[in-house]
């Protein structure tokens, strides 16, 4: 039920990966997934962000709970044993699909899921003209989120999010996450922390809580290593949308290759191999598997 799963997030949270925190990379769908853990990661993102664009959508609260269930089963699918951290947004509209979305996301495995304060629907909190809702009613969305995991009798760790540093100041936002702590949220996740002194802030603010980072500007850098942001309280960094920027320059340059030049030639040497391609899904094994079954019957 996913319940493992957010034991063992909360075990590699505890031992600190040997100094680090614990690195989820972002992932759309099940084939991100798998590369990523076929890459090394141990835990993964499910990014709200990246499956809106898989699906042709901008990150402007689009789709809703089915689209996003069925891609967060392919990603806790390819994932393994690897726990997935979830993006559920506001909870995709009032508190009773809030709770409905916490009973979905719980029974397809995912180790933690993160709600956020922005009204519903919501947009990437890096975008200009993000707003929040007033405090009451984020409270009431983790107290929602806290009975169904109660009632459960478990399920996925609750991440409360802010998106407050925009639009009401750093201050505001961490006084938000204490009220969101208090009431009962197990990490901290507060959006647009942009530099070093920010991130100190939230910790000098938040201490002994653990908190997820996003680093969206892990592309330029990261102000600190995440050996120094481990130490702060960071226990988890994100990366929602560094693959999929690559994956799709790779695939702008494909694309442009073959309808200039006919064929793929000019990007031969940046395509995976069939061997990669193949043996990420399982190709073999699930062939073996059938030959056995039918030989089995003979």
């Amino acid at each position: 039920m996913g319940f493992a799963a957010a034991d063992g997030l909360r075990a590699m949270m505890a031992a600190g990966q040997g100094g680090m925190p614990v690195l989820a990379p972002g992932v759309w769908d099940g084939l991100s997934a798998r590369l990523a853990i076929h890459a090394g990661a141990t835990a993964l993102h499910a990014s709200g962000g990246a499956i809106a664009r898989a699906a042709g959508q901008p990150d402007l609260g689009i789709l809703g709970l089915a689209e996003m269930e069925a891609r967060i089963g392919e990603i806790v699918e390819g994932a393994g044993t690897a726990p997935v951290i979830a993006d559920a947004d506001t909870g995709y509209g009032g508190l009773l699909n809030l709770a409905h979305a916490v009973r979905r996301y719980a029974r397809l495995g995912v180790a933690a899921l993160h709600i956020e304060d922005q009204p519903f629907p919501k947009r990437c909190g890096l975008f200009d003209g993000v707003t929040v809702v007033p405090q009451g009613d984020m409270l009431a969305r983790l107290r929602a989120a806290r009975d169904v995991v109660a009632g459960m009798g478990g399920g996925p760790l609750i991440i409360a999010r802010t998106d407050a540093v925009k639009p009401e100041g750093l201050d505001a936002a961490l006084a938000r996450m204490r009220a969101y702590i208090a009431e009962g949220a197990d990490i901290a996740f507060v959006e647009g922390l942009e530099d070093a002194a920010q991130m100190r802030a939230a910790a000098d603010a938040l201490p002994g809580v653990p908190q997820l980072l996003n680093a969206s500007m892990s592309a330029h850098g990261l102000p600190l290593p995440p050996a120094a942001l481990r130490a702060l309280g960071f226990a988890i960094i994100i990366y929602p949308g560094d693959a999929q920027r690559a994956a799709i320059a790779a695939m702008d340059g494909a694309f442009r290759a073959v309808l200039r030049d006919g064929d793929g030639r000019a990007v031969a040497d940046r395509m995976a191999p069939a061997s990669l391609r193949d043996g990420v899904v399982g190709t073999r094994a699930l062939a073996d598997a059938e030959a056995g079954w039918i030989a089995g019957g003979a």
